[in-house]
């Protein structure tokens, strides 16, 4: 688990999971990102094709430049709509 943004509004976190051969057929990877939006309290998990669409979008962003934190947030922002599970503190 990577803590890889922090704002005032979202939190991106990356999980990696390791490989794990599988009997028959290629390695599976596991993992992906959580993303807490901070002002909704509600947070979404993705994974597989949508991760990778995500990590291709940031490094797009990065690729053009300093990205500012409105930037980030921006693009953040459309992922994190999805988000239904309430975050909930303990």
């Amino acid at each position: 688990m990577h803590m890889l943004y922090n704002s005032d509004s979202f939190i991106v976190v990356q999980f990696d999971v390791p490989l794990i051969e599988a009997q028959v057929g290629p390695q599976l990877n596991r993992g992906g990102f959580e993303i807490v939006d901070k002002f909704a309290r509600k947070e979404i998990f993705i994974e597989g094709a949508l991760a990778e669409s995500f990590q291709q979008g940031v490094q797009a962003l990065i690729d053009e430049g300093q990205p500012s934190e409105d930037d980030l947030d921006a693009f953040i922002e459309r992922y994190a709509v999805m988000g239904q599970q309430p975050v909930v503190m303990h």
